[in-house]
């Protein structure tokens, strides 16, 4: 029996496993067209045989191409949103090409991690200079890891783990900003709508919910989850709870307080008479709510800026601040006022 080292398999192996040309396979990888069927057996003599991409010549290059990679995951919604137009925005000033994918299962889910990957190197297949990812989910270290030392790469989360440097919205001042407020107007029973679990800017609202809550001497109430950050999921909240239970409600984001606030409406309780509702985000349509949303304002489309920045200086061999964050606002609207005699509880 051969007890050396496993062969690592080549770019020609796929093409035999697939029957298809090297040249094909080269392709796949570089973003030329390739058959649905042929694309369909490459990718599956990759998985089969475990093949990555030969980064090394890139490297040894040494040559730049004036673009960087953009992986973004999650659902669509208004901070991501906003984050790839603050990216855009700051590679055209920059004389930079942007090149983007965009990957929305959870990395959790069975063999989602490996399609993951894959979206990786056929960004890094395309020769970027430098790689930003944006993910939700805990454990955006791993696709750092992933990366190594292929090209620069910064991590676009609340998480912050590991060794790569961070860009992040510092959600937990924002959120602690959102209850100090609705705490100096008096209110002491405030309810958290709370986004999905297993993203780490909920868990970091959550916790800055708490911790503010236990600065005053209050206890939190049971917290409500939503399944996304939408509208749906915020009025899906709404739909059992009751309004004697608390005067004042943190909602996760302005998506989830609209939903959150239209389906309490419709059962005869309105903002703020009888209770005061705040937002996270201020997304733009927030200040057109009924009544107008008072909300932490996140600026999304710096971020994605201070993101295009810190990667592009790694490429230049400067030196970025480890972890950039941008400061957090409270933008104080119609929605949230001290509590009434009819709402405030003996």
């Amino acid at each position: 029996m051969n007890s050396g080292p496993r062969k690592r398999p080549s770019m020609i192996d796929v093409g035999r496993r697939a029957e298809v040309s090297a040249q094909t396979v080269s392709r796949y990888f570089n973003g030329g067209y390739v058959s649905t069927e042929s694309r369909s057996r490459i990718e599956a003599a990759v998985s089969d045989l475990g093949y990555r991409q030969n980064r090394l010549p890139r490297q040894l290059r040494g040559d730049r191409t004036e673009s960087i990679g953009f992986l973004s995951l999650g659902p669509i919604n208004y901070g991501n949103a906003s984050i790839l137009m603050g990216l855009n925005h700051a590679a055209r000033a920059h004389s930079q090409t942007l090149v983007t994918s965009h990957f929305e299962p959870d990395p959790d889910d069975p063999g989602v991690q490996a399609e993951l990957f894959r979206d990786i190197d056929r960004l890094l297949s395309m020769r970027v200079d430098g790689l930003v990812i944006a993910t939700p989910f805990v454990g955006g270290e791993a696709l750092v890891d992933y990366v190594k030392d292929a090209v620069p790469v910064i991590l676009l989360s609340e998480g912050g783990e590991g060794d790569a440097p961070t860009v992040h919205s510092r959600s937990y001042a924002a959120a602690r900003l959102a209850v100090r407020h609705l705490i100096e107007l008096g209110h002491r029973d405030i309810l958290h709508i709370a986004g999905p679990a297993n993203r780490n800017e909920s868990r970091t609202r959550r916790r800055a919910y708490q911790d503010e809550l236990a600065s005053s001497g209050l206890a939190p109430l049971p917290i409500l989850e939503c399944a996304e950050w939408d509208a749906a999921s915020g009025a899906a909240c709404a739909e059992t709870i009751d309004p004697a239970q608390f005067t004042a409600v943190f909602a996760a984001n302005d998506e989830i307080a609209l939903g959150f606030s239209s389906v309490l409406h419709a059962r005869g309780f309105t903002a703020p008479r009888d209770f005061s509702i705040v937002g996270f985000d201020d997304m733009p349509e927030a200040r057109y709510f009924t009544p107008p949303l008072t909300s932490s304002r996140i600026d999304f489309e710096q971020i994605g800026e201070a993101a295009l920045l810190t990667v592009l200086s790694l490429v230049r061999g400067e030196a970025p601040r480890p972890n950039y964050s941008i400061e957090p606002s409270l933008i104080v609207r119609e929605s949230t006022a001290p509590p009434s005699s009819a709402s405030t509880k003996p």
